[in-house]
């Protein structure tokens, strides 16, 4: 229906990368370079500025950014509604989903392969990021639904609880084992730290509940912030000063193997929610809800 060269040049504006818009289109370099070069011919004009391997959008490529958005979000609008008059009782079409770190790398994966045999037709991308970045993709249009974790709420982003969860301290297992009782707080926060990036809902989390002790984080002796659960894990099982702060939900595995152990802390609990989002008074799609709906039965047998 549009011109694709129009989805072309969005897909360059919005990764400022070749490489990337080839890899999302399933075309080869060139030809998006081909479709960038007839595009500037038609208008006279240049649209992209090219300094070495770095992009960057001319004025008159960002006005064609307005427009070609406006034109490819219609398009895929379309195509997702006559999708749906030809199947009425069946989720097709794209789903773009984001999920913030915790999400995304516990929860979501042993979801998706059930979610993708029942709706086969629907084509599925899943953006790992923190809460933060999810949270901006969602008002910039880059995601059709989300879920995050933390404690902030935009006003601009519809909010639905979805899974309750809850920090623990953990450390490398000790030969004793676990503390029988609940250690002071000072006690433990006299460890070295091991904490998720700035932006991110762990960590956010955190910072609620030391500020009701009246304890500033950057008072703290923080040995380093990571971007991935994963890598405070493994920080922390060669590191047995240290001590860090994750879901409950990340550490089945490592609890499991007797490789990670909790840390009880006196007066100090950290419960938060895992939520569903999306764009305050924006529908969500026909795919979306589905995707919405199948999540929340997969709470309620995991609770069963």
């Amino acid at each position: 229906m549009s011109d694709f060269r129009l989805r072309v040049f969005a897909a360059v504006a919005q990764h400022l990368s070749f490489t990337k818009a080839a890899q999302e289109l399933f075309i080869s370099q060139p030809a998006v370079t081909k479709h960038l070069h007839e595009l500037e011919k038609q208008y006279g004009q240049r649209l992209l500025a090219r300094h070495g391997s770095r992009v960057a959008l001319t004025e008159a490529g960002c006005l064609l950014l307005a427009h070609a958005q406006v034109v490819v979000a219609a398009e895929q609008q379309l195509d997702d509604q006559l999708l749906a008059l030809r199947d009425p009782d069946e989720a097709v079409g794209r789903l773009r989903l984001g999920a913030s770190t915790t999400l995304s790398q516990y929860v979501l994966p042993a979801w998706l392969p059930a979610f993708q045999q029942r709706y086969p037709q629907v084509q599925l991308t899943l953006l790992n990021a923190n809460s933060e970045r999810i949270a901006e993709a969602l008002l910039r249009g880059d995601l059709d639904l989300g879920f995050v974790e933390g404690r902030s709420k935009s006003r601009d982003l519809h909010h639905e609880l979805l899974l309750p969860d809850e920090l623990v301290a953990v450390r490398r297992a000790t030969p004793a084992g676990p503390p029988l009782a609940p250690l002071p707080l000072a006690e433990v926060l006299a460890h070295p730290l091991v904490l998720r990036e700035r932006g991110s809902g762990t960590l956010e989390v955190l910072e609620f509940a030391l500020r009701e002790h009246k304890i500033k984080l950057s008072s703290l002796q923080v040995a380093f912030h990571f971007d991935s659960t994963e890598a405070i894990k493994a920080y922390l099982g060669a590191a047995p000063d240290a001590l860090g702060f994750v879901s409950r939900q990340a550490l089945k595995r490592e609890l499991a193997a007797n490789q990670l152990e909790i840390v009880p802390i006196a007066g100090l609990v950290l419960p938060r929610q895992f939520e569903a989002v999306w764009v305050q008074g924006q529908p969500l799609t026909r795919v979306a809800q589905r995707f919405l709906s199948f999540s929340q039965q997969q709470v309620l047998a995991q609770q069963l």
